[in-house]
């Protein structure tokens, strides 16, 4: 975590850059699939390691069953020790809920400043995600499950990890968990009520289940009905709603895979196909647009895993990058939109100086702000280590153009 700072001059990338500056995306990169090893009264075996979170496989692995306790399981996770299970697929997932209530019963550090619980509250989460993921779980290679009482998980597992590579593999029972509860989602669909319709997000795709930036892009008036760039499109949603509102011609990027096929798929099934290009760019695209908008992740902090670029943008590189490039690439009088909640300024991680700073610095000068308050319920959880700085966050719409 680093405190605020003056901005830093950035100009816009020419070559190529990290996928992870994608506001909507979550990014895995890995030279070779991991493998994890464990104790068999035949020998040890071996298996591909899964973690979409980039978690690598745990040294030491034991073999557990229906006869492991809860609280023999929560000390060995706390020591490190995973337990891979071999027992009925339902009592994993009690055994899992038994953790996680032991875990809640620890007494919380109190941070003395916003930015200290901040900082107290990514540790705890930190130490929970490592402690509750050392429950594993076998797959086949068809990603069948090969324990009693064990839900279908190959569809899940297919749209997540991509077609049966002919070889078993191991992954935690919270991150198979979480695949299940992405593939009801993506069949679901999240509802955008300024839409009328439904989003299907992708697994690792920022879900649009926080309405307020995509109510600000319903109600601000739109500089033209010609053009307009969306940049880190993610679900696509945003470019789904210009279209809705009659912008003609939308050219939508992002970088990662996931995100290119879930905003393509979300803009044939809403029928805007026609009215949208969806193409793979380092934020922006070739050429200049009356209207630019951008959406990037609200915390200028360090991930902890890949899965959180979601969220966490390090050293605000894709918000300075953007604000870097944006004038380069507006037509003549147009517009940029940056959404941004101001949740980093109450932790202390960044002043509103700069962020005007980074304006200023980057040839823009702003014409216009549309604030919004959060709906979420996290914002009315007076229990969030965070919910001072939860209660104090608006979340704004900055119309920018390019200083003549």
């Amino acid at each position: 975590m680093h405190a605020a700072r003056a901005p830093r001059r950035i100009r816009r990338p020419t070559g190529h850059v990290s996928p992870r500056r994608s506001r909507n995306t979550t990014h895995l990169i890995m030279t070779s699939p991991a493998s994890i090893t464990w104790p068999e009264a035949d020998g040890p075996r071996t298996a591909r390691w899964r973690s979409e979170a980039a978690v690598p496989p745990p040294k030491r692995v034991i073999v557990a069953d229906d006869r492991t306790t809860a609280d023999s399981a929560y000390r060995l996770a706390c020591e490190g020790t995973a337990l891979l299970w071999n027992g009925d697929f339902q009592n994993a997932r009690q055994l899992l809920q038994a953790v996680t209530r032991r875990l809640e019963r620890k007494p919380r550090k109190q941070g003395a400043t916003p930015l200290e619980a901040f900082n107290l509250h990514r540790q705890t989460q930190s130490q929970r995600a490592r402690t509750l993921g050392m429950i594993l779980i076998p797959l086949d290679a068809s990603y069948v499950i090969p324990l009693r009482r064990a839900p279908d998980v190959q569809q899940a597992c297919i749209e997540t990890y991509g077609p049966p590579t002919d070889e078993a593999s191991v992954v935690s029972l919270r991150e198979l968990l979480g695949l299940i509860g992405a593939h009801e989602w993506r069949k679901k669909g999240v509802e955008i009520p300024a839409l009328g319709d439904r989003i299907h997000p992708y697994y690792g795709v920022f879900s649009p289940v926080r309405g307020e930036y995509v109510d600000l892009v319903a109600r601000t008036a739109l500089p033209s009905l010609n053009k307009a760039f969306d940049i880190g499109t993610g679900t696509g949603v945003l470019s789904a709603l210009l279209a809705k509102r009659g912008v003609k011609k939308i050219v939508a990027t992002d970088q990662d895979p996931r995100a290119l096929a879930c905003a393509r798929e979300n803009i044939a099934r809403l029928g805007y196909e026609q009215q949208v290009e969806v193409v793979q760019a380092d934020l922006f695209p070739e050429g200049r647009a009356p209207l630019v908008v951008c959406n990037p992740p609200w915390v200028p902090a360090r991930p902890a895993s890949p899965i959180e670029y979601a969220v966490y943008d390090p050293e605000s590189r894709m918000l300075l990058g953007f604000l870097n490039g944006l004038a380069e690439h507006l037509s003549p009088g147009g517009e940029g939109w940056l959404i941004l909640s101001d949740f980093a300024e109450h932790l202390g991680l960044r002043t509103r100086e700069w962020l005007l700073a980074a304006i200023d610095e980057a040839g823009l000068t702003v014409i216009g702000r549309e604030d919004i308050r959060p709906r979420h319920p996290k914002s009315a959880d007076e229990t969030d280590p965070l919910h001072a700085a939860r209660v104090a966050e608006v979340t704004s719409l900055w119309r920018l153009k390019a200083r003549s």
